[in-house]
């Protein structure tokens, strides 16, 4: 029987357009069926494993229940974050209000006469805005007199000496403008 199957086969390949196929060696496709099904074991293993160590002794239900847990978590995230935004949205708008920037000059009113030294002062208090007020005093030795006067945008209503300016630019170039 082989041999007619060896002559119908070489008949086939001599008829054929197709290129000449050599015979299966019996063992050696049984070898090769034997790695593929080792391959696929140990994938099988491996994917076993993994799911082992991702599920962690735990059942199917248990992990929808851990999911639905992180679900609840992120959306409590979302919602502090959302209230954080809101605060830092107050604060910063409480901060722009707050006195930010705080500067003094010392002086001597009395430059001829020596009296007062560098007792005496400017301070400036300014917001972001450049809103505030500009304390001054002068100091010499029988009396100390004090003085505020309000400040919008950096100016005030009042008339302002030298160094009260000199405080209030001091201020502004702390803050930055």
């Amino acid at each position: 029987m082989s041999s007619l199957f060896a002559k119908a086969s070489f008949a086939w390949h001599t008829t054929s357009h197709f290129p000449m196929i050599a015979p299966f060696d019996t063992p050696l496709l049984i070898l090769i069926l034997l790695a593929a099904l080792i391959i696929a074991l140990l994938w099988i293993v491996r994917m076993e494993f993994r799911l082992n160590r991702l599920m962690r002794g735990k059942n199917g239900s248990d992990l929808e229940t851990v999911i639905a847990e992180h679900g609840k978590t992120i959306t409590d995230f979302e919602e502090f974050q959302r209230e954080m935004e809101k605060y830092l949205s107050s604060v910063e708008f409480r901060l722009r209000r707050s006195i930010q920037g705080v500067k003094t000059v010392r002086f001597n009113p009395f430059k001829g006469t020596g009296e007062g030294g560098f007792q005496s002062f400017a301070t400036a208090f300014l917001n972001e805005e450049g809103d505030g007020l500009v304390i001054s005093t002068l100091w010499s030795r029988d009396r100390m007199s004090l003085f505020g006067k309000p400040l919008v945008k950096g100016k005030s209503t009042f008339d302002l000496t030298e160094e009260e300016q000199n405080a209030i630019d001091e201020a502004k170039s702390s803050l930055g403008k």
